[in-house]
């Protein structure tokens, strides 16, 4: 086994920019297989997509998609499936996309990685005085029945992939087209940073206060003091 697959490095952070969902899936397998090469290390990559509605792999998942096709044509949104756990989801401008591409093999727990998410999260909304949490018997994170982040992972030979969602200031509207991750209606709705907030947020600071919020959990996760 290398052993620079297995140790912990130093994390890197790195802005793709405004990518559509096929490139950023093709770039993603790469760097996967690098890591778990040990070619590359840890790494949090943030991203904005172009809209589209990726569908997990929980089965059915495409019956949680509203709009037809002319619809989506309207609106200019596309569908991906991908292979992340969950059901669908929307992604678009506005969101903060964040892929980590980290391995889990100091600490083989992917409920403990999922928790470790969320928490980098709810930490990180909070620097905006906001007080989100996770919900019993739902994924992501929420502000009391408002879902302001979307959680999904994969893990190829312990190395973790995809990521989160979070919304700052998106097209709120693009998510009447799909139950998002199977919420109905009467369970909750969608929320943003600047729809809870009521004022413009700079992408830029909610990339530095997220990389800041992974980078200091992070080594604590793997040594498996959190």
């Amino acid at each position: 086994m290398n052993p620079a697959a297995t140790s912990p490095r130093a994390l890197s952070v790195a802005d793709w920019g405004r990518t559509r969902y096929a490139e950023a899936r093709h770039r993603q397998d790469e760097r996967v297989a690098r890591r778990i090469a040990g070619e590359a290390g840890d790494a949090l990559i943030f991203t904005e997509h172009e809209p589209v509605f990726t569908l997990g792999l929980r089965k059915g998942s495409e019956q949680n998609l509203v709009w037809a096709a002319d619809r989506l044509a309207r609106e200019g949104v596309e569908i991906a499936r991908t292979n992340r756990g969950g059901d669908v989801t929307y992604h678009g401008p506005g969101q903060l996309v964040g892929y980590p591409i980290v391995s889990l093999e100091p600490r083989r727990d992917l409920h403990a990685y999922l928790r470790f998410l969320e928490e980098v999260l709810i930490e990180s909304a909070g620097r905006f005085g906001l007080e989100a949490a996770r919900r019993e018997g739902k994924t992501g994170i929420w502000i009391g029945s408002r879902k302001i982040a979307a959680i999904g992972v994969a893990v190829r030979r312990w190395v973790a992939y995809h990521g989160f969602a979070l919304n700052v200031h998106p097209n709120l509207s693009h998510f009447e087209g799909i139950v998002p991750c199977g919420i109905a209606a009467a369970d909750g709705t969608v929320t943003s940073l600047h729809a809870e907030l009521g004022r413009p947020i700079d992408p830029a600071e909610v990339k530095r206060v997220v990389a800041a919020e992974f980078g200091k959990r992070w080594p604590e996760f793997l040594a498996g003091t959190t």
